[in-house]
């Protein structure tokens, strides 16, 4: 189902859902660039899984209008308006690489709405205290970000160039990063169904302009906009070891600073992992949202077991073991690119 929503100032963005309709809601922010057909778990899989995915195109992106200016924390305001126009009182939300911080904004910003949150081969601040924000970064994302820190219409021709390349031929994003591509990466991009599923991705994504991708790099380099530890709600933070677009760095960075969070690095992979891990991360967040069988114990508080017919307390090492756990449940769907389209 596509629709379009009204959000603030007068603008819309568009989106779809797929699944379940009284399955658990959950957000999917896309990446940068991307929108809001990224690769998803089939149509199947999510009525399995019992998940409502939901991705919308962030301002600038597809068929949603631009948002000048915007920051990262804009995106909780989008998701709300997103939530009241589909009567969804409470949610989960997702976050893959550039939307990884978005989806923390709406952690932050919405408060109990957010059932649970998980961000995927996410970045951290620009302006992370400790954190030596470029090592072991991509030759091509060092130069995207540092266009941007230079000047906005530095940032603006460089990408206008690369979107009409990709409207004149949606492979060569591609076939630009691939000797940047680690093994774990080559072999998901190499897939020829995941292969199609991002270069339909990216066409859409910059069918009109390179806007969002613009607004997207700037927003990521200036202050977000919240404060990362007063996040309440579960957060998953999943990283591949490998990954040399967003570096695992970020995301132990980040861990440190959401007192609610859980940390997964998995060896042997990098950042085009996170399409593989989605439907393992839509099933920690069914299996992990506050309900009326778990509720969140912040790291700071001693554990605590469930007995009887109380409420459950789930801890961090069981929200942890909870990702491994859903390897089990989805070995029955066989090959991992077979869950998407």
């Amino acid at each position: 189902m596509t629709q379009v929503v009204g959000v603030t100032n007068g603008r819309t963005v568009t989106m779809e859902s797929w699944g379940a309709p009284d399955g658990m809601p959950i957000f999917l922010l896309h990446g940068t660039p991307g929108c809001r057909k990224g690769p998803r778990p089939r149509t199947s899989v999510l009525y399995r899984l019992g998940v409502r995915l939901i991705s919308y195109d962030r301002p600038g992106y597809g068929m949603s209008g631009r948002h000048h200016g915007r920051s990262v924390v804009d995106a909780a305001d989008d998701v709300r308006a997103i939530a009241d126009a589909l009567d969804l009182a409470r949610f989960g939300v997702v976050g893959r690489s550039g939307g990884g911080p978005h989806a923390l904004a709406c952690a932050a910003l919405l408060g109990d709405r957010v059932q649970n949150a998980a961000v995927l081969v996410g970045l951290a601040p620009s302006d992370a205290e400790d954190l030596k924000w470029y090592d072991g970064m991509t030759e091509s994302n060092v130069e995207e970000y540092a266009a941007a820190d230079e000047a906005q219409t530095a940032i603006e021709t460089r990408l206008a160039d690369w979107a009409e390349r990709v409207r004149a031929d949606p492979e060569s994003l591609l076939e630009s990063l691939a000797p940047e591509l680690t093994r774990p990466d080559r072999r998901i991009v190499d897939d020829v169904a995941i292969r199609r599923l991002l270069t339909d991705t990216y066409a859409e994504a910059l069918r009109e302009s390179a806007d969002g991708w613009v607004d997207d790099v700037l927003a990521l380099r200036r202050p977000w906009g919240f404060d990362l530890s007063s996040i309440t709600s579960p957060v998953l933070i999943w990283h591949g070891a490998d990954d040399r677009f967003s570096p695992v760095e970020h995301a132990r960075w980040l861990a440190r600073q959401i007192p609610t969070s859980v940390i997964k690095v998995q060896a042997g992979t990098a950042h085009f992992g996170a399409v593989e891990i989605l439907p393992r991360v839509l099933a920690w967040c069914k299996e992990s949202r506050n309900s009326e069988r778990l509720r969140v114990q912040r790291t700071d508080q001693p554990a605590v077991a469930a007995q009887h017919g109380d409420v459950g307390v789930i801890g961090p090492d069981q929200r942890r073991q909870l990702i491994d756990d859903q390897a089990a449940f989805l070995a029955g769907f066989g090959d991992p690119a077979l869950l998407l389209r």
